[in-house]
């Protein structure tokens, strides 16, 4: 039977999956701007490919393919009826292709429905929390991600714990500041949500890994709680450092993406910053897990082929040639 999230964390790195809802946008089953998960009704078995992806590329866990799975969100549009629904279908597939194999993380995720100080905001987004929480039974804890308000992020913490009662990561999301709009730095996030009882506190979404680094280490220092870390994989700047702020969002980010030799280094790095849970978000395919999972000694043995560097012409690329030529 596979170990739970806190005993494998205790006994060393976990590697989460990547991005789905941007990656299925680009395999055309998903509508850019929108990202809502409707996919997981409509196509079920866009999603159980992409989830088998992400276990054969070496992800300890993969997530339930639920992002911007709230009502509020999916009535925006027009499929809020279908809310129980697309997250029960994601969860059901992603425990098929699962198995007994590896864990299986419940998604939830910002409704953009709270509002600071507001009681019946906050009743609002509770009640669609539960309504995911409770659609996604069985999974074997969740994650509450691309929180940019801690107010929502620490709600989403309590509704986990009272309505699952299952482990929880808590991940926040930093846009232009390293701070949230209600005024916490990444620091203080970290500390409040370890405090309050998250099992996992860090951040995912919206920053490359360079500028992700800086958040790492402020949430490294103010907890000792297991730390998160899932960056996007599409190149920002110092002037924009979040991704969906740039001119290439929502349908011309494919220059932008980083090598999977990019997302290595990242691993390593998180790594050795003290991140105990090391993912990606947006942008991050199975081959960027892949090759995560290769430096992290999550699977064996070499790449099949690697250029050499003392003959151009090698064996793999003279054969290769040999045969396109007798074709031709």
């Amino acid at each position: 039977m596979v170990k739970g999230i806190l005993e494998q964390l205790s006994e060393g790195v976990v590697l989460g999956d990547g991005g789905y809802i941007v990656e299925l946008e680009q395999r055309g089953w998903v509508t850019a701007g929108a990202f809502t998960p409707e996919v997981a009704l409509e196509h079920p078995g866009a999603i159980r490919e992409l989830y088998s992806e992400m276990v054969n590329a070496g992800a300890d866990v993969i997530q339930v393919m639920a992002f911007y799975g709230s009502r509020a969100k999916l009535e925006s549009v027009g499929k809020g009826d279908l809310t129980e629904a697309v997250n029960e279908m994601a969860t059901r597939v992603a425990r098929e292709v699962a198995g007994d194999r590896l864990l299986i993380a419940g998604d939830l995720s910002t409704t953009w429905s709270w509002r600071e100080d507001d009681a019946d905001a906050a009743q609002l987004t509770s009640r669609m929390l539960d309504e995911q929480i409770e659609a996604q039974e069985g999974v074997d804890f969740f994650i509450g991600e691309t929180f940019h308000h801690l107010g929502e992020a620490l709600l989403c913490l309590e509704r986990i714990k009272r309505t699952s009662g299952l482990p929880a990561m808590i991940t926040m999301s930093f846009r232009a500041d390293t701070a949230t709009p209600d005024g916490f730095s990444a620091g203080e996030c970290a500390a409040k949500l370890s405090d309050a009882g998250a099992d996992i506190v860090g951040v995912n979404c919206m920053r490359d890994p360079e500028r992700t680094y800086p958040i790492i280490e402020e949430m490294r220092a103010a907890t000792d709680t297991y730390l998160a870390a899932q960056p996007v994989a599409y190149t920002c700047s110092n002037e924009t450092p979040w991704f969906t702020g740039t001119s290439a969002f929502p349908d011309r980010l494919e220059p932008t993406r980083m090598t999977r030799y990019q997302m290595a280094d990242f691993a390593v790095n998180a790594r050795d910053l003290g991140v105990n849970y090391i993912g990606s978000c947006c942008g991050s395919g199975p081959v960027h897990v892949r090759e995560m999972a290769r430096v992290l000694g999550k699977v064996s043995g070499d790449p099949h082929w690697s250029p050499d560097p003392e003959n151009p012409m090698s064996d793999t690329e003279y054969n290769w040639r040999k045969v396109r030529g007798s074709k031709d």
